[in-house]
């Protein structure tokens, strides 16, 4: 059976529950982790530990929350009142989880579904999200990873030009991949809004709804939008659903024609900011 996760940010018990009530079995299932890993909820370094155990029954995907513990890690970016990664940072293995965060994907496809943390722009259809992402999952495995990481932390440029290089390149993928939610009528991204499908900022529309996205009709599952919550149509998959807020912690069994949705609460950690 193969699943797919929602935004765990640390809430290390509730996916424990989670695994419980799916009855998961490392040997039979398999599990795709929609990123945002880390971070907001109480045992960030726990939830890395259980994902690794796991071993090749989760493909974990890097969300905003897993970059930005990389670029705190290299000095990229200072921690946030909000933060919890001092565990991790702390860790006397901690280059060993940053090494291991490196080597996760940043988009797939599983059981006929684009898996990925935040969204798509219109311009790309299936196979340019992939190779974008290939790209991004090649820099945070080489030697200029520490360098961009510097540099990441913008919202320009806002819209997609296949002549694009360098950084602003790989921020604008990162930027799409990760934080998105709304964009205008032209594709490009709003960064700002943190509001539900129906607090679309004046021009703009959910990624998902904008007209002519060349995904359409390629099943895609996502997180990081908390205010949307749960979106479960035949196409479609919004699963972060706040748990580090006191939601749910979600999972969606994918394979066989078979839609499941099963949820655990999630005690709330802190509060939203």
């Amino acid at each position: 059976m193969i699943y797919l996760i929602g935004d765990v940010q640390g809430c290390c018990d509730a996916f424990e529950r989670l695994l419980a009530a799916i009855g998961f079995s490392p040997s039979r299932d398999r599990l795709v982790v929609l990123g945002d890993l880390v971070n907001r909820g109480p045992a960030s370094l726990a939830t890395l530990r259980r994902l690794r155990a796991l071993g090749d029954a989760a493909t974990c995907l890097l969300g905003n929350h897993d970059l930005h513990l990389l670029a705190v890690a290299c000095g990229g970016h200072k921690t946030r009142r909000s933060d919890t990664l001092a565990e991790v940072l702390a860790a006397p293995d901690r280059d060993a989880w940053l090494d291991w965060l490196r080597q996760r994907r940043m988009a797939v496809m599983e059981a006929g579904w684009l898996c990925l943390h935040a969204g798509v722009v219109p311009q790309w259809d299936l196979e340019q999200t992939l190779a974008c992402a290939a790209e991004v999952e090649a820099m945070l495995r080489g030697d200029a990873l520490g360098e961009f990481l510097h540099t990441m932390y913008a919202d320009e440029p806002r819209r997609w030009d296949p002549a694009l290089a360098g950084n602003d390149r790989l921020r604008f993928i990162i930027n799409v991949l990760t934080r998105t939610r709304f964009v205008d009528a032209s594709g490009a991204l709003e960064l700002k809004s943190k509001e539900g499908a129906g607090g679309a900022p004046p021009g703009c529309t959910p990624w998902f709804e904008a007209p002519g996205r060349r995904t359409q009709g390629v099943p895609i599952a996502f997180g990081h939008w908390s205010t949307l919550g749960l979106v479960n149509r035949p196409d479609l998959l919004a699963l972060d659903t706040g748990c580090v807020w006191g939601g749910a912690l979600t999972a969606v069994r994918v394979d066989g024609g078979r839609r499941e949705v099963v949820q655990v609460a999630c005690e709330q950690a802190q509060a939203p900011g």
